[in-house]
């Protein structure tokens, strides 16, 4: 298969599971830990290299021990790291994922662990089969990164601007019930609706639209087709890093030749496969 590039962000993720929260002043024993490599960016190159892709991880670091640890780390998984800047006077991402009954974020993510558009690899980028940029970056950073790719653009999220910019670029757009809506701009409730809002959002571009839409499932829709793949009933004990396996998946599959149909049963499966487990770090080995 050839090589993919995942542009985004790059953290320590730290996973608390706990029975339940304490309030003020009050304590609980941590029943199980986890630390990782993680953040959305490398979620998604993780996933990638699990499934048997060449993987190239583009992101920033600090240059800070943690940060070494999470290079090396990527090296370990089967990543490419050299697109990974080390951030000089900068720490590295943290992300903090409490699971107890649901899930909270603490993060700290210094400006510094964000792209600029002088870190991006343009001759990396445009050497690979396919691109995914994670819009959680300054859009002009994606957008640069967009831009640069010869091959197959993949964006995952809503971009705070260049909106239109960023879509004129993309081959395949993946979002979340409310990055749909933001990027739509409609109000989306059902299947039917997030159809028509990917309809509207393939006019400025993109030849495949992947929407969640809670309590549904996702919708895909592209130039000969749609497909609704509702939730599966696995048990869901954490929905951090669903999405980055989702698109994971999805890339995967397009990248090795498969159809918009194959393809969204990957993605479907390698998110179910996800949130079955606490933390962002996928498992798709056996996807």
């Amino acid at each position: 298969m050839d090589e993919i590039v995942v542009v985004g962000q790059i953290a320590r993720d730290l996973v608390l599971v706990v029975d339940e929260v304490p309030g003020p002043g009050g304590t609980a024993p941590v029943r199980e830990r986890r630390e990782m490599l993680g953040g959305k960016g490398a979620n998604i190159a993780v996933g990638l290299a699990q499934l048997g892709a060449p993987v190239q991880l583009v992101g920033v670091v600090g240059d800070d021990d943690t940060g070494a640890r999470l290079i090396a780390r990527a090296a370990a998984d089967g990543i490419g790291t050299e697109g990974v800047v080390q951030r000089q006077d900068c720490l590295t991402g943290l992300i903090v994922d409490l699971v107890a009954d649901g899930w909270r974020y603490l993060e700290h993510l210094p400006d510094g662990v964000l792209l600029r558009e002088d870190d991006v690899p343009t001759d990396l980028i445009a050497r690979a089969a396919t691109v995914v940029v994670q819009l959680q970056q300054p859009p002009e950073v994606a957008l640069k990164a967009a831009r640069a790719a010869h091959g197959r653009v993949v964006l995952d999220g809503a971009p705070e601007r260049l909106r239109a910019e960023l879509l004129a670029c993309a081959d395949v757009v993946r979002a979340d019930h409310q990055e749909a809506e933001l990027l739509s701009g409609r109000k989306i409730a059902d299947a039917a609706e997030a159809t028509a809002a990917a309809r509207d959002v393939m006019k400025h571009g993109p030849g495949l639209v992947a929407f969640a839409v809670d309590g549904v499932g996702n919708v895909f829709i592209w130039d000969e087709g749609e497909l609704v793949v509702p939730l599966g009933d696995v048990e869901v004990v954490d929905t951090t890093g669903g999405g980055d396996a989702f698109v994971a998946g999805l890339t995967f599959a397009l990248t090795r030749g498969d159809g918009p149909a194959d393809a969204a049963r990957l993605a479907v499966a390698a998110s179910g496969a996800t949130v079955t487990r606490p933390g962002g770090r996928p498992d798709l080995t056996g996807c």
